[in-house]
C-alpha cells in the first residue's frame, strides 16, 4: 500500500470525525442522549448511530462506485429532506417523552420523600436507524468525495470504511459529552425536564429550517413539480 494512500486514509479518518459533529447529526443524537440516565448508554447510542451511518454509506457508496453511477440531484435532495422530517419527529417525540416523567411521593420515618420516576430508555435500534437515514442522505456526496480521492473501487471501499470508523469515534466522543448533563440531572426533575425540552425544541425548529432551506432556498419543491 502506497504511503500516499495511507495519508488519504488518515485524512478520511479525520474527516469522518469531523463529519460526525455536523449540526443535523449532533441534534439528532442529542435527542437520543436525552433519554438516558446512564452515560454508557448515551455513549453506546452514538456508536450505534455510527454503525448505521457507516453501513449505509458503505453499501450504497460501493454499489454506486462499482456501477459508476450517481444519485440524481432530485433523489439526493429528497433523501436530505427526509433528514429534516426525521429531526422534527425526533424533536416532538422528545418533548412528548416528558409526559412519561412522574413524581412519586411516600412517607419514611415521618418525613415525606419525593422521587421522580423516569420511564425513558435509550433505543440502540432507533440510534442505528437514525444513522442509517443520515448515511442514506449523505451517500451521494460520499461517492463524489471518495472518487475524487482514490483510484479504484477497492481503495474506495477501504476509504469509506476508515471514514466510517472516524465517524463512529467522533459520535462516541460527542454523545459521551452531551450525555453528561442529562445523566447528572437525572435525579433533578425540573432541570432534566428543561434540558430535554430544550433539546426537543431545537431538533424541531432545526428540522423545519432544514426542510425549508432544501425545499425553497435550494429549489427541491420546484424539482418535485417538474
Amino acid at each position: 500500500m502506497e504511503i500516499s494512500f495511507l495519508s488519504i486514509l488518515a485524512l478520511g479518518f479525520v474527516l469522518g470525525i469531523k463529519h460526525a459533529i455536523e449540526p443535523d447529526h449532533v441534534i439528532a443524537v442529542s435527542t437520543i442522549a436525552s433519554q438516558s440516565k446512564k452515560l454508557l448508554r448515551s455513549s453506546l447510542a452514538g456508536v450505534f448511530w455510527g454503525i448505521g451511518h457507516t453501513a449505509t454509506l458503505f453499501l450504497v457508496g460501493i454499489i454506486l462506485i462499482f456501477m459508476k453511477g450517481e444519485i440524481p440531484e432530485k433523489w439526493a435532495m429528497s433523501l436530505e429532506f427526509l433528514v429534516g422530517i426525521m429531526l422534527v419527529y425526533l424533536g416532538i417525540a422528545t418533548i412528548l417523552s416528558l409526559k412519561k416523567i412522574r413524581m412519586h411521593q411516600h412517607t419514611h420515618d415521618g418525613k415525606i420523600h419525593k422521587h421522580n420516576h423516569q420511564h425513558k430508555n435509550v433505543s440502540y435500534l432507533k440510534s442505528m436507524l437514525i444513522g442509517f437515514i443520515h448515511g442514506l442522505a449523505g451517500s451521494g456526496a460520499m461517492v463524489l468525495l471518495t472518487m475524487s480521492t482514490v483510484n479504484s473501487p477497492w481503495e474506495a471501499a477501504v476509504y469509506i470504511f476508515i471514514f466510517g470508523a472516524g465517524t463512529v469515534l467522533g459520535m462516541l466522543l460527542f454523545t459521551t459529552v452531551i450525555g453528561i448533563p442529562f445523566v447528572f440531572s437525572a435525579k433533578k426533575l425540573s432541570m432534566n425536564k428543561m434540558l430535554t425540552q430544550i433539546t426537543g425544541v431545537i431538533s424541531t425548529v432545526f428540522g423545519i429550517y432544514y426542510m425549508y432551506n432544501l425545499g425553497v432556498t435550494e429549489g427541491l419543491f420546484k424539482l418535485w413539480i417538474q
